[in-house]
């Protein structure tokens, strides 16, 4: 069994396509887009720790983003499709798709990690 289709079962068909097939879910559609309960979002794949949320902040783009992962949980890869460059975030544990990392975020890191809803589970402190 690929690493892919292990997860087939565990996550919803559009979960699936975003976390596992690179795919971006729709702005504002997000059920972390505008959460703001303490703890942690985690992997919705394999629940690895990624995010706190005294990292997240309202970037009004309509996707979920935090100026800081922690540390050696996120991988970080290239990624030069649809005509852009950007750098595509995935889980490092998984290889989970997640989202971009901009370099537009507020301080202290000045970097904006967006993060698609549903590529994330969340465990409230």
């Amino acid at each position: 069994m690929s690493n892919d289709e292990k997860y087939r079962d565990k996550l919803s068909v559009d979960a699936f396509k975003v976390c596992r097939l690179a795919a971006t879910e729709q702005p504002f559609t997000g059920k972390y887009n505008d959460h703001w309960r303490v703890g942690t979002y985690v992997c919705a794949c394999c629940e690895q720790p990624l995010f706190i949320s005294e990292t997240k902040f309202n970037a009004g783009c309509g996707w979920p983003s935090f100026f800081q992962a922690l540390e050696h949980k996120v991988a970080y890869i290239e990624d030069n499709s649809h005509g852009m460059q950007r750098t595509e975030i995935q889980c490092q544990n998984c290889q989970s798709h997640l989202g971009h990392v901009f370099n537009d975020g507020p301080e202290p890191t000045g970097q904006r990690y967006c993060v698609n809803s549903l590529s994330l589970d969340f465990i409230e402190n």
